[in-house]
Protein backbone atom coordinates (compact mmCIF):
# COMPACT_ATOMS: atom_id res chain seq x y z
CA UNK A 1 0.00 0.00 0.00
CA UNK A 2 3.17 2.45 1.00
CA UNK A 3 4.26 1.74 -1.98
CA UNK A 4 1.79 2.75 -4.17
CA UNK A 5 0.91 5.86 -2.22
CA UNK A 6 4.52 6.61 -2.68
CA UNK A 7 4.34 5.71 -6.41
CA UNK A 8 0.88 8.40 -6.86
CA UNK A 9 2.58 11.28 -4.98
CA UNK A 10 5.44 10.73 -7.16
CA UNK A 11 3.79 10.67 -10.37
CA UNK A 12 1.76 14.05 -9.54
CA UNK A 13 5.04 16.14 -8.23
CA UNK A 14 7.10 14.77 -11.92
CA UNK A 15 5.02 17.04 -14.40
CA UNK A 16 5.99 20.20 -11.82
CA UNK A 17 9.02 19.25 -11.08
CA UNK A 18 9.82 19.16 -14.81
CA UNK A 19 7.77 22.74 -15.58
CA UNK A 20 10.19 24.01 -12.61
CA UNK A 21 13.37 22.57 -14.49
CA UNK A 22 12.94 22.97 -17.93
CA UNK A 23 13.57 26.43 -18.43
CA UNK A 24 17.50 25.61 -16.58
CA UNK A 25 17.56 22.70 -18.59
CA UNK A 26 16.73 24.96 -21.73
CA UNK A 27 19.84 26.86 -20.95
CA UNK A 28 21.82 24.69 -19.99
CA UNK A 29 21.63 22.65 -23.85
CA UNK A 30 21.86 26.28 -25.50
CA UNK A 31 25.63 27.00 -23.58
CA UNK A 32 26.59 23.85 -24.14
CA UNK A 33 25.65 22.82 -27.54
CA UNK A 34 23.31 20.17 -26.76
CA UNK A 35 20.49 20.60 -29.52
CA UNK A 36 22.69 19.61 -32.04
CA UNK A 37 22.26 16.30 -30.41
CA UNK A 38 19.82 13.67 -30.06
CA UNK A 39 17.76 15.07 -27.46
CA UNK A 40 14.32 13.67 -28.88
CA UNK A 41 15.28 10.20 -27.46
CA UNK A 42 15.27 12.25 -23.64
CA UNK A 43 11.33 12.18 -24.21
CA UNK A 44 11.17 8.66 -25.74
CA UNK A 45 10.98 9.60 -29.81
CA UNK A 46 13.61 8.18 -31.96
CA UNK A 47 14.43 8.47 -35.44
CA UNK A 48 16.70 5.63 -36.22
CA UNK A 49 15.40 2.49 -37.50
CA UNK A 50 14.07 0.21 -34.91
CA UNK A 51 15.55 -3.24 -35.96
CA UNK A 52 19.25 -1.69 -36.52
CA UNK A 53 19.01 -1.14 -32.37
CA UNK A 54 20.88 -3.72 -30.23
CA UNK A 55 18.24 -5.64 -28.50
CA UNK A 56 19.26 -7.37 -25.74
CA UNK A 57 22.55 -5.32 -24.28
CA UNK A 58 23.82 -4.40 -21.49
CA UNK A 59 22.68 -1.03 -20.30
CA UNK A 60 24.08 1.52 -18.63
CA UNK A 61 22.61 4.54 -17.18
CA UNK A 62 24.52 7.91 -16.22
CA UNK A 63 24.02 11.94 -15.80
CA UNK A 64 27.15 13.82 -15.04
CA UNK A 65 30.59 13.08 -17.19
CA UNK A 66 31.83 11.80 -14.27
CA UNK A 67 29.44 8.93 -13.87
CA UNK A 68 29.86 8.40 -17.97
CA UNK A 69 33.82 7.91 -17.73
CA UNK A 70 32.66 5.30 -14.48
CA UNK A 71 30.52 3.65 -16.83
CA UNK A 72 32.83 3.73 -19.64
CA UNK A 73 35.67 2.15 -17.37
CA UNK A 74 33.15 -0.75 -16.55
CA UNK A 75 32.14 -0.96 -19.97
CA UNK A 76 35.91 -1.35 -20.95
CA UNK A 77 36.97 -3.86 -18.45
CA UNK A 78 33.74 -6.13 -19.23
CA UNK A 79 34.68 -6.19 -23.33
CA UNK A 80 38.39 -7.32 -22.11
CA UNK A 81 37.07 -10.02 -19.97
CA UNK A 82 33.47 -11.12 -21.93
CA UNK A 83 34.48 -10.12 -26.25
CA UNK A 84 31.23 -9.43 -27.91
CA UNK A 85 29.38 -7.88 -25.42
CA UNK A 86 27.13 -5.25 -26.29
CA UNK A 87 26.62 -1.99 -24.66
CA UNK A 88 24.45 0.51 -24.87
CA UNK A 89 24.88 4.15 -22.65
CA UNK A 90 21.97 6.34 -21.56
CA UNK A 91 23.59 9.54 -20.42
CA UNK A 92 22.02 12.10 -19.17
CA UNK A 93 23.55 15.02 -20.47
CA UNK A 94 24.79 16.91 -23.96
CA UNK A 95 28.11 16.76 -22.31
CA UNK A 96 28.42 12.92 -21.30
CA UNK A 97 26.48 12.62 -24.26
CA UNK A 98 29.63 13.76 -26.29
CA UNK A 99 32.19 12.18 -24.00
CA UNK A 100 30.68 9.02 -24.48
CA UNK A 101 30.66 9.04 -28.38
CA UNK A 102 34.51 10.58 -28.32
CA UNK A 103 35.63 7.04 -26.41
CA UNK A 104 35.26 5.06 -29.57
CA UNK A 105 33.72 2.40 -28.09
CA UNK A 106 33.65 -0.64 -31.02
CA UNK A 107 29.36 -1.27 -31.27
CA UNK A 108 28.16 1.11 -28.63
CA UNK A 109 25.23 2.61 -28.90
CA UNK A 110 25.07 6.11 -27.02
CA UNK A 111 21.35 7.47 -26.61
CA UNK A 112 19.61 9.80 -24.05
CA UNK A 113 18.21 8.30 -21.02
CA UNK A 114 14.34 9.01 -21.09
CA UNK A 115 12.80 11.61 -18.67
CA UNK A 116 11.52 9.45 -16.08
CA UNK A 117 7.22 9.20 -16.93
CA UNK A 118 6.04 6.27 -17.62
CA UNK A 119 5.30 6.19 -21.40
CA UNK A 120 9.05 7.32 -21.92
CA UNK A 121 10.64 4.41 -19.99
CA UNK A 122 7.82 2.01 -22.05
CA UNK A 123 9.28 3.58 -25.37
CA UNK A 124 12.30 3.02 -24.48
CA UNK A 125 12.31 -0.09 -22.95
CA UNK A 126 9.92 -1.53 -25.98
CA UNK A 127 12.59 -0.12 -27.98
CA UNK A 128 15.77 -1.81 -26.60
CA UNK A 129 14.34 -4.80 -25.15
CA UNK A 130 17.81 -4.60 -22.15
CA UNK A 131 19.14 -7.33 -20.78
CA UNK A 132 19.59 -5.45 -18.02
CA UNK A 133 20.13 -1.76 -16.82
CA UNK A 134 23.13 -1.26 -14.64
CA UNK A 135 22.83 2.68 -12.87
CA UNK A 136 26.18 4.27 -11.80
CA UNK A 137 25.99 6.12 -8.72
CA UNK A 138 23.01 7.42 -7.74
CA UNK A 139 20.65 7.28 -11.16
CA UNK A 140 18.10 5.94 -9.66
CA UNK A 141 14.19 6.52 -10.96
CA UNK A 142 10.85 5.09 -9.71
CA UNK A 143 9.15 4.82 -12.38
CA UNK A 144 12.66 3.27 -14.04
CA UNK A 145 12.66 0.70 -11.63
CA UNK A 146 8.94 -0.20 -11.24
CA UNK A 147 8.22 -1.06 -15.18
CA UNK A 148 11.67 -2.85 -15.47
CA UNK A 149 10.54 -5.24 -12.71
CA UNK A 150 7.37 -5.75 -14.49
CA UNK A 151 9.24 -6.60 -17.97
CA UNK A 152 11.81 -8.92 -15.98
CA UNK A 153 14.96 -6.67 -15.96
CA UNK A 154 17.08 -6.50 -13.40
CA UNK A 155 18.78 -3.89 -12.52
CA UNK A 156 22.44 -3.09 -10.45
CA UNK A 157 23.63 0.04 -9.04
CA UNK A 158 27.50 0.18 -9.17
CA UNK A 159 29.58 2.63 -7.55
CA UNK A 160 27.14 4.11 -5.26
CA UNK A 161 27.24 7.46 -3.78
CA UNK A 162 26.01 8.95 -0.38
CA UNK A 163 27.48 12.12 0.72
CA UNK A 164 26.37 13.13 4.07
CA UNK A 165 23.43 15.35 3.09
CA UNK A 166 22.07 13.01 0.38
CA UNK A 167 22.76 10.42 2.88
CA UNK A 168 20.52 12.45 5.33
CA UNK A 169 17.79 12.95 2.98
CA UNK A 170 17.27 9.33 1.76
CA UNK A 171 17.22 8.52 5.87
CA UNK A 172 14.31 11.54 6.08
CA UNK A 173 12.15 9.66 3.21
CA UNK A 174 13.49 6.40 3.74
CA UNK A 175 9.70 4.86 4.52
CA UNK A 176 8.33 6.19 1.09
CA UNK A 177 11.88 4.89 -0.86
CA UNK A 178 12.30 1.37 0.42
CA UNK A 179 9.62 0.29 -1.80
CA UNK A 180 11.35 1.40 -5.16
CA UNK A 181 15.08 1.00 -3.87
CA UNK A 182 14.01 -2.72 -2.79
CA UNK A 183 13.19 -3.61 -6.65
CA UNK A 184 17.19 -2.96 -6.78
CA UNK A 185 19.04 -6.83 -7.81
CA UNK A 186 22.60 -5.57 -6.35
CA UNK A 187 23.98 -2.42 -4.49
CA UNK A 188 28.28 -2.02 -4.95
CA UNK A 189 29.25 0.15 -2.08
CA UNK A 190 32.30 1.90 -1.59
CA UNK A 191 32.85 2.34 1.97
CA UNK A 192 31.73 -0.34 4.62
CA UNK A 193 30.27 2.78 6.29
CA UNK A 194 27.37 3.28 3.76
CA UNK A 195 25.79 -0.14 4.30
CA UNK A 196 23.50 0.51 6.79
CA UNK A 197 22.14 3.37 4.63
CA UNK A 198 21.04 0.89 1.89
CA UNK A 199 19.81 -1.68 4.43
CA UNK A 200 17.49 1.05 6.18
CA UNK A 201 16.34 2.07 2.19
CA UNK A 202 15.38 -1.30 2.24
CA UNK A 203 17.81 -3.15 0.50
CA UNK A 204 18.55 -7.01 1.63
CA UNK A 205 21.77 -7.48 3.09
CA UNK A 206 23.15 -10.27 0.69
CA UNK A 207 22.18 -7.68 -1.78
CA UNK A 208 25.23 -5.35 -0.66
CA UNK A 209 28.87 -5.64 -1.61
CA UNK A 210 31.55 -3.34 -0.90
CA UNK A 211 33.89 -2.56 -3.70
CA UNK A 212 34.96 0.54 -2.96
CA UNK A 213 35.06 3.22 -5.54
CA UNK A 214 35.56 3.06 -9.49
CA UNK A 215 36.14 6.96 -9.66
CA UNK A 216 39.46 5.91 -7.31
CA UNK A 217 40.76 2.41 -8.56
CA UNK A 218 44.47 3.01 -9.61
CA UNK A 219 44.74 -0.13 -11.13
CA UNK A 220 41.46 0.63 -14.16
CA UNK A 221 43.24 4.32 -14.40
CA UNK A 222 45.91 6.08 -16.13
CA UNK A 223 47.86 7.55 -14.45
CA UNK A 224 48.32 11.47 -16.28
CA UNK A 225 51.15 11.83 -18.39
CA UNK A 226 52.81 15.28 -19.56
CA UNK A 227 52.23 16.35 -23.34
CA UNK A 228 54.52 18.10 -24.86
CA UNK A 229 53.10 20.79 -26.87
CA UNK A 230 51.62 21.24 -23.39
CA UNK A 231 54.89 21.70 -22.10
CA UNK A 232 56.08 24.38 -24.94
CA UNK A 233 52.84 26.44 -23.73
CA UNK A 234 54.01 26.75 -20.55
CA UNK A 235 57.53 27.53 -21.13
CA UNK A 236 56.16 30.37 -23.03
CA UNK A 237 55.46 32.24 -19.49
CA UNK A 238 58.79 31.34 -18.21
CA UNK A 239 61.16 28.63 -17.51
CA UNK A 240 61.16 26.94 -14.46
CA UNK A 241 57.92 28.41 -13.06
CA UNK A 242 56.07 27.06 -10.73
CA UNK A 243 52.75 25.63 -11.93
CA UNK A 244 49.68 25.95 -9.83
CA UNK A 245 46.46 24.51 -11.02
CA UNK A 246 43.07 25.06 -9.80
CA UNK A 247 40.99 22.35 -11.41
CA UNK A 248 37.16 22.42 -12.44
CA UNK A 249 36.66 25.69 -10.59
CA UNK A 250 33.03 26.89 -10.53
CA UNK A 251 32.02 31.07 -10.69
CA UNK A 252 33.96 33.39 -8.39
CA UNK A 253 36.90 30.72 -7.72
CA UNK A 254 38.85 31.88 -10.74
CA UNK A 255 39.96 35.07 -9.66
CA UNK A 256 39.99 34.21 -5.88
CA UNK A 257 42.86 31.32 -6.78
CA UNK A 258 44.67 33.34 -8.94
CA UNK A 259 45.23 35.78 -6.29
CA UNK A 260 46.29 33.43 -3.64
CA UNK A 261 48.22 31.83 -5.76
CA UNK A 262 49.92 34.97 -6.67
CA UNK A 263 50.57 36.16 -2.90
CA UNK A 264 51.85 33.02 -2.61
CA UNK A 265 54.17 33.09 -4.93
CA UNK A 266 54.19 35.98 -7.40
CA UNK A 267 56.64 33.35 -9.87
CA UNK A 268 53.90 30.75 -9.83
CA UNK A 269 51.86 30.62 -12.89
CA UNK A 270 47.66 29.86 -11.81
CA UNK A 271 46.90 27.64 -14.85
CA UNK A 272 43.08 27.33 -14.27
CA UNK A 273 40.85 24.89 -15.58
CA UNK A 274 36.80 26.10 -15.77
CA UNK A 275 34.43 22.87 -14.72
CA UNK A 276 32.67 24.24 -17.86
CA UNK A 277 34.57 25.40 -20.97
CA UNK A 278 31.88 27.96 -22.18
CA UNK A 279 32.52 29.80 -19.13
CA UNK A 280 36.03 31.00 -20.67
CA UNK A 281 34.68 34.95 -21.78
CA UNK A 282 33.62 35.34 -18.02
CA UNK A 283 36.45 33.51 -16.38
CA UNK A 284 38.97 35.73 -18.36
CA UNK A 285 37.16 39.21 -17.50
CA UNK A 286 37.48 38.42 -14.13
CA UNK A 287 41.02 37.56 -14.48
CA UNK A 288 41.48 40.65 -16.33
CA UNK A 289 39.66 42.58 -13.61
CA UNK A 290 41.53 41.37 -10.83
CA UNK A 291 45.14 42.63 -12.56
CA UNK A 292 45.97 39.06 -14.44
CA UNK A 293 47.26 39.06 -18.12
CA UNK A 294 44.69 36.52 -19.23
CA UNK A 295 46.03 33.48 -21.74
CA UNK A 296 43.46 31.21 -23.14
CA UNK A 297 44.10 27.78 -24.29
CA UNK A 298 41.91 27.58 -27.47
CA UNK A 299 43.74 31.16 -28.75
CA UNK A 300 47.06 30.55 -27.54
CA UNK A 301 49.15 33.06 -28.01
CA UNK A 302 53.28 33.94 -26.28
CA UNK A 303 52.74 35.89 -23.43
CA UNK A 304 54.08 39.40 -23.84
CA UNK A 305 52.56 41.51 -21.37
CA UNK A 306 54.65 42.12 -17.47
CA UNK A 307 51.28 41.68 -16.04
CA UNK A 308 50.89 38.89 -13.73
CA UNK A 309 49.93 36.21 -15.86
CA UNK A 310 47.13 33.67 -15.52
CA UNK A 311 46.73 30.73 -17.65
CA UNK A 312 43.03 29.30 -18.85
CA UNK A 313 42.00 25.95 -20.26
CA UNK A 314 38.88 26.35 -21.79
CA UNK A 315 39.06 23.01 -23.84
CA UNK A 316 37.26 20.01 -22.44
CA UNK A 317 38.87 16.62 -21.79
CA UNK A 318 42.81 17.68 -21.42
CA UNK A 319 42.67 17.99 -17.56
CA UNK A 320 44.64 15.20 -16.89
CA UNK A 321 47.22 16.00 -19.00
CA UNK A 322 47.44 19.21 -17.58
CA UNK A 323 47.76 17.78 -14.11
CA UNK A 324 50.52 16.03 -15.35
CA UNK A 325 52.64 19.23 -15.09
CA UNK A 326 51.42 20.80 -12.15
CA UNK A 327 53.61 21.50 -8.85
CA UNK A 328 50.64 21.51 -7.04
CA UNK A 329 46.96 21.11 -7.41
CA UNK A 330 43.80 22.89 -5.83
CA UNK A 331 40.55 21.20 -6.16
CA UNK A 332 37.50 23.41 -7.64
CA UNK A 333 33.84 23.67 -6.49
CA UNK A 334 34.97 23.00 -3.36
CA UNK A 335 35.30 26.76 -2.27
CA UNK A 336 32.36 29.03 -3.10
CA UNK A 337 30.40 25.72 -4.17
CA UNK A 338 29.13 22.60 -2.64
CA UNK A 339 30.25 19.31 -3.15
CA UNK A 340 33.64 19.29 -4.71
CA UNK A 341 35.59 17.98 -7.51
CA UNK A 342 37.25 14.21 -8.33
CA UNK A 343 40.85 14.98 -5.83
CA UNK A 344 42.02 11.11 -7.42
CA UNK A 345 43.27 12.22 -10.64
CA UNK A 346 45.94 14.64 -9.09
CA UNK A 347 46.66 12.05 -6.33
CA UNK A 348 47.11 9.73 -8.81
CA UNK A 349 49.52 12.12 -10.43
CA UNK A 350 51.53 12.49 -7.26
CA UNK A 351 50.71 15.86 -7.38
CA UNK A 352 50.15 17.76 -3.60
CA UNK A 353 46.53 18.97 -3.44
CA UNK A 354 44.83 21.45 -2.05
CA UNK A 355 40.96 20.81 -0.50
CA UNK A 356 38.36 23.91 0.39
CA UNK A 357 36.26 22.95 2.89
CA UNK A 358 33.07 21.83 0.60
CA UNK A 359 33.87 18.59 -0.62
CA UNK A 360 30.82 16.93 1.03
CA UNK A 361 30.66 14.52 -2.63
CA UNK A 362 34.09 13.01 -2.23
CA UNK A 363 33.42 11.51 1.92
CA UNK A 364 34.43 9.72 3.37
CA UNK A 365 37.99 9.47 1.46
CA UNK A 366 38.44 13.28 2.04
CA UNK A 367 38.22 12.72 5.51
CA UNK A 368 40.62 10.13 5.46
CA UNK A 369 42.98 12.77 3.58
CA UNK A 370 42.92 14.98 5.86
CA UNK A 371 43.22 13.30 9.14
CA UNK A 372 46.21 11.41 7.97
CA UNK A 373 47.69 14.27 6.23
CA UNK A 374 47.00 13.67 2.90
CA UNK A 375 46.15 16.69 1.70
CA UNK A 376 45.80 20.47 2.60
CA UNK A 377 42.90 22.19 3.95
CA UNK A 378 41.96 25.55 3.12
CA UNK A 379 39.13 28.33 3.05
CA UNK A 380 39.57 31.53 2.18
CA UNK A 381 42.31 33.54 -0.05
CA UNK A 382 44.79 33.96 3.15
CA UNK A 383 44.56 29.95 3.74
CA UNK A 384 44.54 29.32 0.37
CA UNK A 385 48.17 31.46 0.39
CA UNK A 386 49.53 29.68 2.82
CA UNK A 387 48.55 25.58 1.70
CA UNK A 388 50.07 26.78 -1.97
CA UNK A 389 53.34 27.70 -0.18
CA UNK A 390 53.46 24.57 1.86
CA UNK A 391 52.83 22.43 -1.21
CA UNK A 392 55.17 23.99 -3.25
CA UNK A 393 58.05 23.19 -1.07
CA UNK A 394 58.91 19.43 -2.14
CA UNK A 395 59.82 17.65 0.93
CA UNK A 396 56.24 18.66 1.87
CA UNK A 397 55.02 17.76 -1.25
CA UNK A 398 56.40 14.37 -1.04
CA UNK A 399 54.84 13.59 2.17
CA UNK A 400 51.51 14.62 1.04
CA UNK A 401 51.67 12.45 -2.05
CA UNK A 402 52.94 9.67 -0.50
CA UNK A 403 50.10 9.66 2.39
CA UNK A 404 47.12 10.35 -0.13
CA UNK A 405 48.63 7.53 -2.30
CA UNK A 406 48.31 5.55 0.67
CA UNK A 407 44.88 6.55 1.14
CA UNK A 408 43.83 5.23 -2.42
CA UNK A 409 45.21 2.49 -2.50
CA UNK A 410 42.07 1.19 -0.21
CA UNK A 411 40.29 1.14 -3.75
CA UNK A 412 42.61 -0.67 -5.43
CA UNK A 413 40.58 -3.35 -7.59
CA UNK A 414 37.06 -1.90 -7.18
CA UNK A 415 36.29 -2.22 -11.07
CA UNK A 416 37.53 -5.99 -10.84
CA UNK A 417 35.63 -6.31 -8.08
CA UNK A 418 32.35 -4.28 -9.23
CA UNK A 419 32.69 -7.29 -12.42
CA UNK A 420 32.77 -10.05 -10.08
CA UNK A 421 29.42 -9.03 -8.95
CA UNK A 422 28.18 -7.41 -11.51
CA UNK A 423 29.09 -10.76 -13.52
CA UNK A 424 27.15 -13.09 -11.47
CA UNK A 425 24.18 -13.97 -13.53
CA UNK A 426 22.77 -16.63 -10.61
CA UNK A 427 18.66 -14.87 -9.68
CA UNK A 428 18.96 -12.29 -6.76
CA UNK A 429 17.21 -13.06 -3.81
Amino acid sequence: MKGHLSLLIYRALLPLLFLIAFPRWVLKMLRRGGFGTALNERIGIYFREAEFEPSGAIHFHSISVGETALALKLMKAWAAQSPGTRFVLATGTATGHHFANCAAIPGLRVTYSPLDFPWMIRQYINRFEPERIILIEGDVWPNLLRIAEKRGIRIDLANARNSPRSASRLLKFAPALRPFFSKLSTVCIQEEEHRALWQALGIAPEKIHQTGSIKFDAESSPVPSPNPSFAEMLAAFGINRPIVLAASTFPGEEEMLAQAIFEANPAALPVIVPRHAERRAEVAKALSKSGFAVTLRSAFLKPVSSSPHAFVIDTTGELAAWTAHADAVIIGKSFLSTGGQNPAEAILAHKPIILGPHMDNFQPLVRHLLEKGGALPAHDEASIALAVRAALDPQCAADLTDKAMQILSFHNGATRRHLSVLQDTRPSA
